[in-house]
């Protein structure tokens, strides 16, 4: 996913936000950072009870960060995902409880897609060079129907009520990383609400959770970077959010060209090609990180005219940005309204 800013500390945390944060003596935040999942976490809080300090803070969130590590992240050879990836067909496992959690999640926006959205995907990304081993060459329709055998949820077996989880093709591989910084975001922002601290910003790789006020005394404000390809851009809009999650998804960055067509990193699971349409990036505002992350990450898939319509369905706080001719076009749902602040011109 794209990343978040905060301006005024000025080395970039992430790239497609920024966070306007001012800072008066009377209420300086306390600000912590460091790395996990192979990306970047920081917070800034205040106000937290005088018997809490930023030791305790920071390892509640690193045992937050270490339960999502344990469970979802793929690239951990020893984690509970890396081993459903490596089991056979029709061999059952018991997940835990959060692996659970988000698994059912990503199935109902799998669901409420019609399979634009799959967390099993992998195997595509890594055909098109977009996984681990990097670029391998473009791939023929050959390749791509042999793969799209090990791609879909709909060959896993998944029982909820025991947490028992299976799959029918020995090629699929399950991919949580739409979904599991903004949890891990979500397990911390918990953490924080257990330590009583009443107002703080925190951000995973580009997934933000935000409580209380900011340090000026208001909501926090977190700007839209404009998206420029290979650069961070300006300011496209500003949000003023409080008790909430913050996610973007585009398709700007992460890409490659090839007799002169871009290929996303966003890979459609139902054409097994990477997307091909007029979405540039979706901002999502949503309680949960998570889920702001992986609606964000869906809402590109399927393009603009069903993005909206889904935001409109299921009152989804959605800010969009599509190409139109040379210049970018705004489109906003109504739930992003409470949210938005101004929006400058493209």
């Amino acid at each position: 996913m794209d990343r978040l800013v905060e301006v005024l500390r000025g080395p970039a945390l992430v790239l497609a936000f920024c966070c306007l944060v001012g800072c008066g003596a009377e209420s300086r935040p306390v600000q912590l950072s460091g790395s996990i999942f192979g990306t970047t976490w920081s917070l800034s809080y205040l106000g937290a009870p005088d018997a809490v300090s930023p030791a305790q803070v920071e390892a509640e969130l690193d045992a937050a960060f270490a339960l999502v590590n344990r469970s979802m992240n793929h690239y951990d050879p020893a984690s509970l995902i890396s081993t459903f990836n490596a089991s056979d067909a029709n061999v059952s496992i018991q997940v835990d409880w959060d692996f659970a959690y988000v698994l059912s999640s990503a199935l109902e926006i799998s669901a409420a897609t019609a399979g634009a959205y799959d967390v099993s995907v992998s195997p595509l990304s890594d055909l098109w060079g977009f996984g681990p081993a990097g670029p391998v060459g473009f791939p023929d329709q050959t390749e791509i129907n042999a793969v799209l055998e090990d791609v879909g949820v709909s060959r896993l077996s998944w029982h909820s009520a025991t947490r028992m989880l299976s799959k029918d093709s020995p090629g699929l591989k399950l991919d949580f990383s739409s979904l599991a910084k903004g949890y891990a975001v979500d397990l911390g922002a918990d953490a924080l609400d257990g330590l009583g601290v009443p107002h703080f910003m925190l951000e995973v790789g580009g997934e933000v959770r935000v409580r209380g006020q900011s340090p000026r005394g208001d909501a926090w404000r977190i700007a839209i970077e404009r998206p420029e390809p290979g650069a961070r851009g300006g300011i496209q809009a500003a949000l003023r959010v409080s008790d909430t999650g913050i996610a973007t998804s585009g398709d700007y960055r992460n890409f490659f060209e090839y007799d002169g067509r871009r290929y996303s990193h966003l890979l459609d699971p139902r054409t097994g090609y990477p997307i091909q349409h007029d979405v540039v990036s979706v901002t999502v505002v949503h309680g949960s990180a998570m889920m702001a992350d992986a609606w964000a990450t869906a809402l590109t898939i399927v393009g603009s005219a069903e993005a909206m319509m889904l935001a409109e369905q299921r009152g989804l706080a959605v800010y969009l940005l599509k190409r139109s001719e040379k210049s970018l076009e705004v489109m906003a749902s109504s739930a992003m309204a409470q949210w938005l602040e101004e929006a400058d011109s493209p």
